[in-house]
C-alpha cells in the first residue's frame, strides 16, 4: 500500500526546526502528579514510540500535546507556534488564534475511533477539511476516495461506524486525521481495542505512513511494532522519562532497571 506523502515538512528547504517541541511539561490531578518535568523534540519525518506501565503518564502526556489537556507548567510548540509557555509560575497558553493554528497542525487518532456514529466513512473523513479548513467539497471528497483505497477501505464509503469492524473503523480513523494534512500524527493506543487479527492491518498502515516519511508520535503497547517501526523511543514510568534512544538501544538493550523490567513483562 503506498500511501499519498502528506507531511509538508518532508520536502521544505527551510531551517529544520522541530515539529513537535515538549519542554518541562508538568500535569497533576488533584495531589497526583503525572507528569513530571517532561521535555523532547520531535523531528521532521521522525517516528517516536512513547512505551512504559499502565499510569505512567503516556496517555497524559499525549493528551496534552493535542490540547485536550491543559499543562500546570512547561511549554509546547508546533514548529513556529508557541502554543503554551512557561512564564516560572505556570504554563500560559495563547490567545484563540493561535490554538486554532495549531490544531491545523496534528491530527489524532484514538483508541476507540472517536467517529460520529450517524455520519458515514466518507463524511466522518471529509467533514472537518470541508467545514474547517473551507477546502473544496469536491477535491476533498475526491483524496477521501484515495484514502479510503490506500487503506484498503474499499466499498465502506456510505457504511457507518457500527457496519465496518474494529479494524476497519480504526483506518477510518487514521484515514480522516490524513485528511487534513497534518505536520504530525498522535495515535494513543491505536491497536489496543482491537482483537489479534484487525491489529494486523492497522500496524500495517501505520509501518506504511512510517515508510512515507510522516512524524508520528504513537503510544503503545505493541513492543515489536514499536522496535520494527521507531526511529526514537521513550520509557516513561511515574511520570518521568526513565530511559529513551533508538529503538534498538531502549527495546532491546536497555540500560535501565525499570525498564528491562518491564520489557521482560511485555
Amino acid at each position: 500500500m503506498k500511501l499519498m506523502p502528506l507531511n509538508s515538512f518532508s520536502n521544505s528547504t527551510e531551517t529544520v526546526r522541530p515539529v513537535v517541541s515538549v519542554k518541562g511539561a508538568r500535569k497533576s490531578f488533584g495531589t497526583t502528579d503525572v507528569l513530571r518535568g517532561i521535555s523532547f523534540d520531535v523531528m521532521p519525518g521522525e517516528v517516536l514510540a512513547i512505551i512504559g506501565p499502565s499510569g505512567g503518564g503516556k496517555s497524559t502526556l499525549l493528551r496534552c500535546m493535542a490540547l485536550l489537556e491543559k499543562l500546570d507548567s512547561g511549554s509546547i510548540s508546533f514548529g513556529d507556534l508557541q502554543v503554551a509557555t512557561d512564564n516560572g509560575s505556570g504554563s500560559v497558553y495563547a490567545n484563540k488564534a493561535t490554538i486554532a493554528a495549531a490544531k491545523q497542525r496534528f491530527g489524532f487518532v484514538f483508541q476507540n475511533f472517536n467517529l460520529f456514529p450517524h455520519w458515514s466513512a466518507l463524511r466522518n473523513i471529509t467533514d472537518a477539511p470541508i467545514t474547517v479548513q473551507k477546502r473544496p467539497k469536491a477535491d476533498v471528497e475526491a483524496e477521501a476516495r484515495v484514502l479510503i483505497a490506500q487503506m484498503g477501505l474499499e466499498g465502506t464509503e456510505s457504511k457507518v461506524p457500527s457496519e465496518l469492524s474494529g479494524g476497519q473503523a480504526q483506518r477510518v480513523s487514521i484515514a480522516r486525521a490524513l485528511a487534513m494534512k497534518p505536520d504530525v500524527l498522535f495515535f494513543d493506543e491505536p491497536t489496543s481495542a482491537l482483537d489479534p487479527k484487525l491489529t494486523a492491518d492497522v500496524l500495517r498502515v501505520i509501518r506504511d505512513l512510517a515508510a512515507q516519511h510522516m512524524t508520528m508520535v504513537i503510544v503503545t503497547h505493541e513492543m515489536n511494532f514499536a522496535r520494527d517501526v521507531a526511529d526514537h523511543v521513550i520509557f516513561m514510568d511515574g511520570g518521568t522519562i526513565v530511559e529513551q534512544g533508538s529503538a534498538a538501544q531502549v527495546i532491546e538493550h536497555p540500560r535501565e532497571d525499570r525498564t528491562q523490567a518491564f520489557l521482560a513483562n511485555n
